[in-house]
């Protein structure tokens, strides 16, 4: 592919918030940076266009398993990221198939084509404390059973498993980061952090009256997903592969996030924030709370933002784009 002496990875998901922030990473520690595309009419580089110029994009699908075949030929990469899914838990509901097909049955589908094409190729799967669901105990830790209350949790406890399934019966370098919840100025408008800190400073700035969410007691273990990709690497990076849980060992409530992000903006959340329960899902995860003590010790990672720095940061860039978008309409 290249005559470079870079290390080579390949990123599948690399538009998306953990995608693009892993590239910007690696590209920092001198790699070479490959993402694979999903051919989509609606494909949005909005997150990776400061540095897309020094990326290698080619299309690939995680449906596809000669796609992804062909993509490891071209790019030999040492490090496959698979952080490609249907994320969004909400829509695995109503889309419980396409979720299981993407996001459980395509990890198996890339294992499939690094163990064809090169089994030396260092695997990480990104998988999710939405595994925990119903969960057995808190806080929860590599051997808590998992018990998924979606599709989506039950598709990504199928890519967890074939992952070390993989490991163990293919000798594959393959290792899954069970990330709890990580949010970030990039993540997507649909999912509830982002969704506050947006509506909070769009009401600050005159462009919308209220905000609609659902349970505000669910709790969540949140953290900044910078600091996370960075532990995605340091999975890599070991002598042998082991999976690891990535928190910040401390949990939460939206409501709490609420009071958090209005505040900055010196707004009390009590005046807008209206609970719809349109927005209950049908079977609630109601807390989720993180023990990455494993992690900590082994691979030397601890989180560097903590929640309240996490508000701040997420709700400033809100307010930056809120101005300019009442500035174009002359709010």
């Amino acid at each position: 592919m290249t005559g470079s002496t870079a290390p080579r990875a390949l990123i599948t998901g690399i538009t998306g918030q953990d995608g693009s922030y892993l590239a910007e990473f690696l590209l920092d520690k001198g790699y070479e940076v490959h993402g694979l595309l999903r051919r989509s009419s609606t494909e949005t580089f909005e997150r990776i266009a400061g540095f897309r110029d020094r990326l290698h994009l080619l299309p690939g699908d995680l449906t596809d398993l000669v796609s992804l075949i062909e993509a490891l030929k071209a790019v030999r990469p040492r490090e496959v990221y698979n952080l490609a899914a249907q994320s969004f838990v909400p829509a695995s509901w109503p889309q419980p198939l396409l979720t299981g097909d993407v996001t459980g049955l395509g990890v198996a589908r890339m294992l499939e084509a690094i163990r064809i094409v090169d089994p030396g190729i260092r695997f990480y799967q990104a998988s999710s404390s939405e595994m925990f669901g119903h969960v057995r105990e808190s806080p929860q830790n590599e051997a808590t059973p998992f018990y998924p209350r979606s599709p989506y949790g039950v598709a990504k406890v199928y890519g967890h498993w074939i992952t070390v399934n993989y490991r163990e019966s293919h000798g594959l370098y393959a290792v899954s980061g069970i990330l709890f919840n990580h949010e970030s100025p990039r993540r997507g408008l649909e999912f509830v952090t982002r969704k506050i800190t947006d509506a909070a400073a769009r009401i600050k700035v005159g462009l919308q009256d209220e905000l609609r969410l659902g349970n505000l007691d669910a709790k969540r273990d949140w953290g900044y997903a910078l600091d996370y990709v960075r532990a995605m690497w340091l999975m890599l990076q070991q002598d042998a592969p082991s999976d690891y849980v990535v928190a910040t060992d401390e949990t939460h409530s939206v409501r709490e996030f609420c009071e958090l992000a209005f505040a900055r903006l010196d707004l009390d959340w009590q005046d807008y924030v209206k609970v719809d329960p349109a927005f209950y899902r049908p079977a609630e995860v109601h807390e989720l709370f993180g023990d990455s003590r494993k992690a900590r010790r082994e691979l030397g990672w601890k989180p560097e933002v903590d929640f309240e720095g996490l508000v701040a940061l997420m709700v400033d860039a809100d307010l930056k784009r809120a101005k300019a978008a009442a500035a174009g309409k002359g709010v």
